[in-house]
């Protein structure tokens, strides 16, 4: 995508609030129309000032930030028409869920009637449709959230912005409106910017996922390629669990190398984002791709390991294993009945394909 092609663009944007630390740095990114993009991190890693500068809450320190091909430094935020979902739904609570919904249309002018439909026409969408005349406070935190959604939708923007949108709900009305949210960009072909630090929703929902650490993108890719290709060492860590085992690389052979671990052995490895010879070096393994008792010659990594825990989940095991230094070593198998008879004290050969582990920068 081209600076010209995106929709929304940060260009080489930094935030600072005090004139010395920079919560935000050179941020490069751009949002192409219609695409659904989340910024994950921990907290305090940036993304919920990237998008309040977007907004137009936050101004940036340096660099510009255009939608739709122009700047919007100058643009206030209700001239942004932008929609935007927030956590704790800011609805009003004297207002009927109709009247929440019509208020961004009574701002922009839209005349009664026209109003009057466009709002049963988006609290149709989130599946209201009956409960206009309800207030905020008879409705629970799940519809409370669809009317906020379709506030955000009701004058049909181009751009949508959600902060942590779903973190007031529970785990299961969570997930189904994550599901909701995906339909709705689906139907719309909206753009969304989505902040999270939840990277099970991040995957879940997004079409494009940009890393932050410290105010930095560590890395921006779709959730395939960051789950299967993380590009350091914090995403491998951040995006799903992950075995880290530390070493120093001892060779290294175009695309391969080999690390021997502190915990003792040697890895071989994919060279992901590591240099030379000598360098320190953090091996990041998924737990689904480590096999037990491979057959003999199938796997270049082969180790003796010890069970220390065994987690039975219904449709896999998780077991925490003994092994290269570490006891925080961990495997997922599926629900087959010779692996699932793994108990803790047993002895177990484990391994892995060169393919399935990478040796990434050093961990700090």
């Amino acid at each position: 995508m081209t600076r010209q092609d995106a929709y929304v663009c940060f260009a080489n944007v930094q935030k600072t609030y005090d004139g010395e630390t920079l919560v935000v740095k050179d941020l490069n990114l751009d949002i192409a129309l219609g695409e659904f993009v989340t910024l994950l991190g921990p907290s305090g890693s940036g993304k919920t000032t990237s998008l309040m500068m977007l907004a137009g809450f936050e101004a940036p320190t340096h660099g510009e930030i255009f939608l739709d091909g122009g700047p919007i430094h100058h643009v206030a935020p209700h001239r942004r028409g932008i929609g935007m979902v927030f956590q704790n739904y800011a609805l009003f609570p004297h207002m009927t869920v109709a009247e929440n919904v019509a208020f961004p249309l009574r701002v922009r002018g839209v005349r009664k009637a026209h109003a009057a439909a466009l709002v049963q026409q988006a609290l149709d969408m989130v599946q209201l449709g009956t409960l206009g005349s309800r207030r905020p406070g008879q409705l629970s935190g799940g519809q409370q959230q669809r009317v906020a959604l379709a506030r955000a939708l009701v004058f049909q923007p181009k751009l949508v912005l959600m902060d942590e949108p779903l973190g007031a709900l529970d785990k299961q009305l969570r997930e189904h409106m994550q599901y909701e949210i995906k339909r709705l960009h689906a139907y719309l072909g909206i753009s969304v910017v989505y902040v999270t630090h939840d990277q099970g929703e991040a995957l879940t929902l997004s079409q494009r996922i940009a890393v932050f650490n410290r105010g930095i993108v560590q890395q921006i890719a779709t959730p395939e390629v960051l789950y299967e290709a993380p590009g350091n060492a914090f995403v491998a860590q951040f995006i799903g669990e992950n075995n880290t085992l530390l070493g120093r690389v001892i060779s290294l052979d175009g695309t391969t190398c080999s690390v021997t671990l502190d915990g003792g052995g040697v890895v071989q490895a994919l060279a992901v984002n590591v240099e030379g010879a000598g360098e320190r070096t953090t091996v990041s393994l998924r737990p689904e791709r480590v096999v037990l008792n491979p057959r003999h010659g199938s796997c270049p990594n082969v180790f003796e390991a010890k069970v220390e825990e065994r987690l039975y989940l219904g449709d896999h095991m998780r077991a925490r294993l003994n092994v290269c230094g570490t006891s925080e070593f961990v495997v997922k198998v599926p629900n087959v009945a010779e692996r699932m008879a793994l108990q803790p004290g047993d002895t177990v050969t484990i391994g892995w394909q060169i393919a399935d582990c990478r040796a990434l920068d050093a961990l700090a």
